[in-house]
């Protein structure tokens, strides 16, 4: 149960902006962002699962490497992926991601 509310509460949906965009384009790419996201933390579930949280990302090389090379991701996003659901913080996606 609490590892229902756990996730229900990291894949809650971040709030919408106070004003959504005037301007489409800026609204389409928003609508990219939070899709590139929503999948991100798909594939960082799927790494949880064969990664889980309570090994680091040193341990976790070894095991996600094969996984990574499997599904054409590189390691180093796969590792990001795998940090973002666990945090479900879209700071964990810069630099990298998005």
């Amino acid at each position: 149960m609490v590892r229902q509310a756990v996730r229900d509460v990291r894949t809650a949906l971040p709030p919408l902006p106070a004003d959504p965009p005037v301007d489409p384009t800026v609204a389409a790419l928003r609508a990219v962002v939070d899709d590139l996201a929503a999948s991100t933390h798909a594939i960082g579930e799927l790494m949880l699962e064969v990664a889980p949280a309570y090994l680091s990302d040193i341990e976790a090389v070894d095991v996600l490497a094969l996984l990574c090379d499997q599904i054409s991701e590189l390691l180093e996003h796969g590792l990001v992926a795998r940090r973002y659901a666990m945090s479900g913080d879209r700071r964990a996606l810069h630099g990298t991601v998005l």
